[in-house]
């Protein structure tokens, strides 16, 4: 790095550090609060959006015992439980998305990417089509796929400590590797096996239940405020590790925290709805556009990610499809954007 792109990036880390200027910190405050009414408005809609017809106000009062008492059973057993599941998996994809990029410093090093989510899935898969998965349940196999694939991809990118640009790769080598099994365990599956293994691994939230909601509420309420209180070391890291040295950020401790915590977000979200396609790679750079900072921003990431999960979701129950379709059919175009961006940049 350059001497003035070293002074630069010095620079935005001590604003940051200060905290933003009152400009900055009215628009990013503008922009959460704006994202948390569109989250309320979206959770609401999915309360009363649905095959059983019922108003917004007929779902408020559900929540409370209040009316019909179909609606109640309706909104508690069904509908409560999968908006929740959007909100939090929603929640914890765009955190660990802005995690994963801002170690990095690429746009492009989300967990649909490394081989994070790929574990995840290829573990349910197999899971399904060997019969294990019976015993421990698709949830649990995707949640140890995630940590097992994670811990791979660092053990091999590690060489006297890690870097972002090594987990980037060889974060991408290990998903190929395991798209390759996974494609392996579906020709040996069978018809229904087959069915029940493209459903899981398009990601969705279609009959999503209580006991779906409880580990990754909780995941969610012990890692989330992990990561932002590690965000200051986040951002030192952001900058490079020889700057972040320079700054006292503990460097190889600090990543291997914020990569085991994203991790987390990312085994505990997919255990629940499967891998919904590409949240985790546009809810962070969607955030960092809208609040105009250097690196995304770790709870506005969150929010956009629930909201883009809770909008997508009712689209696909509109379409009667599952929620990746609708979230992969918006992503995908989005990566080419930014592949063919980069390479106008040559970076």
């Amino acid at each position: 790095m350059g001497l003035i792109e070293r002074s630069a990036a010095q620079t935005t880390f001590r604003v940051g550090d200060r905290g933003p200027s009152g400009v900055v910190r009215t628009r990013v405050l503008a922009v959460l609060a704006c994202l948390a009414a569109l989250v309320f408005l979206a959770f609401a809609a999915g309360l009363a959006f649905g095959d059983y017809p019922m108003s917004l106000g007929d779902a408020a009062a559900a929540l409370f015992w209040y009316g019909d008492p179909t609606t109640v059973d309706i909104v508690y057993s069904l509908r409560l439980p999968r908006v929740l599941v959007g909100l939090l998996v929603g929640l914890a994809f765009g955190a660990s998305g802005a995690v994963f990029q801002t170690l990095a410093r690429n746009p492009l090093a989300s967990p649909d990417v490394i081989g994070v989510a790929e574990g995840a899935n290829t573990a349910a898969v197999a899971g399904l089509v060997l019969g294990f998965g019976s015993v421990l349940g698709a949830s649990t196999t995707a949640l140890l796929g995630a940590a097992a694939s994670a811990t791979l991809v660092y053990l091999l990118a590690w060489k006297n400590g890690t870097t972002g640009y090594r987990i980037v790769l060889v974060g991408i080598g290990v998903s190929a590797l395991f798209t390759s099994v996974t494609a392996y365990f579906l020709q040996r599956a069978d018809v229904f096996q087959a069915q029940r293994a493209v459903l899981w691994l398009t990601g969705s939230l279609n009959l999503r239940e209580w006991r779906h909601v409880w580990p990754l509420l909780a995941a969610v309420v012990v890692l989330l405020p992990a990561v932002l209180l590690m965000a200051r070391w986040l951002g030192g890291l952001a900058l490079g590790d020889d700057t972040a040295t320079g700054l006292g950020v503990p460097v190889q401790r600090a990543r291997l925290a914020l990569m085991l915590a994203g991790v987390g977000l990312v085994a505990f979200a997919t255990s629940a709805a499967g891998p919904v396609a590409f949240v985790a790679l546009v809810s962070p750079q969607i955030a960092l556009r809208l609040v105009r900072r250097p690196t995304p921003p770790l709870l506005t990431s969150a929010l956009t990610g629930a909201l883009v999960v809770l909008a997508g979701d009712l689209v696909a129950r509109w379409a009667g499809l599952p929620v990746g379709v609708v979230t992969g059919a918006v992503g995908a175009p989005y990566l080419l954007w930014l592949l063919s961006r980069a390479k106008r940049v040559g970076g």
